[in-house]
């Protein structure tokens, strides 16, 4: 059963789960920006020198690495706050702030494109160590703070100032740093990607962000974007188009790493010392 929201969250539950289900509706949990995300996961995963056997999947585009973990010999339980997802892949309905699974019921934990959009996210990190087995290796990836410059920029200029009830705070990678260690998670690694992408149309991009769940799920957001400032958008944005008719739009897609503690790990480096990508360090591992 879900839980009712809390006064002071910053996002809007049920509107959320609306969104993610109209995402799964669009994409099926395969858009393209969320696999992208889950395609890296995977991929640094690899490099992982230890064998795990239960894997918790959150997030839609997360449910698709479980064909590649089976014959690794890994079993895995999908989960994702939206109902369509969850009740069409066999999975369970749950935010990731509230998971509902018992301590140390996991040596692997994978989030895909959910956790930019989650009320309570040092919670979250927190359940998040306490249902991982000790030295287990919990990986996650989402859009972070820089992303969506052009479209902040466009939005910016034909709202003013009332452009920030139509876009949610996200997280920066020190801040993503700082909550990763506050939850305990031992050696956390964080480090970004640059994805740019050129749309014909503003449309196309609106349908990109649409297909991974996002969009404007504020608790306090005053009204929709007036149909007048939208059509200004979509004119601005033809406007910024380079001469083969396509604009430019930049997405930061952050990587997060870190272990539930054990006191076989190595002793963390000194803070700011750290000098190597998340691959080089689950090289290691």
């Amino acid at each position: 059963m879900n839980q009712p929201d809390v006064p002071n969250e910053i996002f809007d539950r049920h509107r959320r789960r609306h969104f993610r289900d109209r995402a799964f509706d669009r994409a099926g949990g395969k858009d393209f920006i969320g696999q992208i995300m889950a395609d890296e996961i995977l991929e640094r995963l690899s490099l992982v020198k230890r064998d795990f056997t239960k894997c918790l999947l959150v997030g839609q585009a997360g449910h698709s690495l479980a064909s590649a973990l089976k014959p690794l010999g890994i079993e895995s339980v999908f989960a994702d706050a939206g109902f369509s997802a969850a009740r069409s892949l066999s999975g369970i309905q749950c935010d990731e702030d509230r998971l509902p699974f018992a301590d140390h019921s996991f040596d692997l934990i994978i989030n895909v494109a959910t956790l930019d959009s989650v009320n309570d996210l040092p919670g979250a990190l927190v359940l998040s160590r306490r249902i991982l087995k000790p030295d287990g290796l919990f990986l996650a990836a989402f859009i972070g703070a820089e992303s969506l410059t052009t479209l902040k920029s466009i939005l910016l200029q034909a709202e003013g100032d009332r452009v920030a009830s139509h876009i949610h705070p996200q997280i920066d990678i020190r801040t993503a740093g700082d909550l990763m260690a506050r939850a305990g998670l031992a050696l956390p690694v964080i480090d970004s990607d640059g994805l740019r992408l050129r749309y014909g149309t503003f449309d196309k991009l609106i349908s990109d962000i649409r297909d991974i769940g996002g969009g404007n799920i504020l608790k306090d957001r005053v009204r929709p974007l007036p149909f007048e400032v939208y059509r200004q958008a979509k004119r601005e944005f033809a406007d910024r188009a380079d001469d083969d008719g396509k604009t430019s739009e930049f997405f930061e897609l952050i990587y997060l790493s870190g272990w539930a503690p054990h006191p076989d790990q190595p002793a963390p480096a000194r803070r700011g010392s750290g000098t190597v990508s998340l691959k080089d360090v689950l090289k290691k591992n």
